[in-house]
């Protein structure tokens, strides 16, 4: 049976239809764009135009569609607004929930966050764990309600979450991504004191496929590979670029304070409060259930980050 992958173009979802054609499924991908549409078809799946937040784009995109992989998504910081990404996260989902049902398809794999767990500070995040009651992010608090609606909606459609930390690996040069690159680059000299998780994207993408086959509906699944110290991140980068970061202490108090001055003197600043927020928060994620109930090995921080800088190197991103 055919499969269709919303956000295929996109940094996962160009490695999850890059293994279901490997492993000879019939893929379909939703395209925005004639760039999207090229990315998709050179791996190999057949571009569907279409957005998801048009439902009849959707209703026409899943014809004779068994499962559906819904990955597109906005993450961004720092924005004035927090309508565009809850209307993309949030209305889309329902849209791709609700169309998915109207077109008979078995399953949904939706691509959640571990953000959503919303775990309290210095404590490890897990399924399990309490939410804290307030939100870091608008991206945090969008894709929160947009978990909700994909496991809420009462429909005739399997629906799995999976939620990756932060994800790392070949092909990640923006979000998160930026800030590897920024170091690996000699750009940011100092990193700030504190703890973060990730993934890799080979692993994140194999965690989607193995929620298709062994999730259980209704349920989510942390993909989460390890979680670093940035003093411990900037000694293995530096072992692999050549490059020396400081990793300093500050407050978070003063961290937010910063990031608000940032806010209000730049018209699309690139530090805010809500990024010194996370960054001061920290996160630790307990990916071991996607081990035990999917079946995921997840690959060593060295060999991602490895990966990574690699990349960089091979793509021009990182002077010889």
């Amino acid at each position: 049976m055919t499969v269709l992958v919303t956000g295929g173009s996109g940094v996962v979802g160009r490695e999850v239809t890059r293994l279901l054609v490997e492993e000879g499924r019939n893929v379909r991908a939703m395209a925005r764009s004639p760039e999207a549409a090229g990315t998709v078809s050179a791996l190999g799946a057949e571009p569907v135009p279409g957005d998801i937040l048009e439902y009849p784009d959707l209703v026409v995109a899943m014809r004779d569609v068994d499962v559906v992989y819904h990955i597109a998504g906005m993450n961004s910081m720092c924005l004035r607004s927090i309508e565009p990404m809850r209307s993309i996260n949030v209305d889309g989902t329902r849209n791709v929930i609700r169309a998915a049902a109207a077109a008979g398809a078995r399953r949904v794999v939706y691509t959640s966050s571990a953000v959503t767990i919303g775990e309290a500070k210095g404590t490890i995040g897990s399924e399990a764990s309490p939410h804290r009651g307030f939100f870091l992010s608008k991206y945090e608090r969008t894709k929160f309600e947009a978990e909700r609606v994909a496991l809420g909606e009462q429909l005739d459609v399997e629906v799995v979450a999976v939620n990756p930390s932060s994800v790392q690996g070949p092909g990640r040069a923006s979000g998160t991504g930026r800030l590897l690159l920024a170091v690996a680059s000699g750009r940011l000299p100092f990193l700030i004191d504190t703890t973060v998780s990730m993934v890799d994207i080979t692993d994140t993408a194999r965690g989607h496929l193995l929620a298709e086959i062994n999730g259980k509906p209704g349920e989510r699944y942390i993909l989460s590979g390890f979680s670093m110290h940035t003093r411990d991140a900037a000694h293995v980068l530096a072992e692999l670029t050549g490059v020396r970061v400081r990793v300093i202490p500050v407050p978070s108090t003063a961290l937010v304070a910063i990031g608000r001055v940032v806010e209000a003197a730049t018209c699309r600043p690139r530090f805010c409060a809500e990024m010194a927020r996370v960054l001061a928060f920290g996160h630790t994620y307990d990916g071991s259930r996607a081990t035990r109930d999917l079946g995921i090995t997840y690959t060593p921080s060295e060999v991602t980050l490895a990966r990574t800088i690699t990349w960089f190197r091979e793509n021009g991103y990182l002077e010889p």
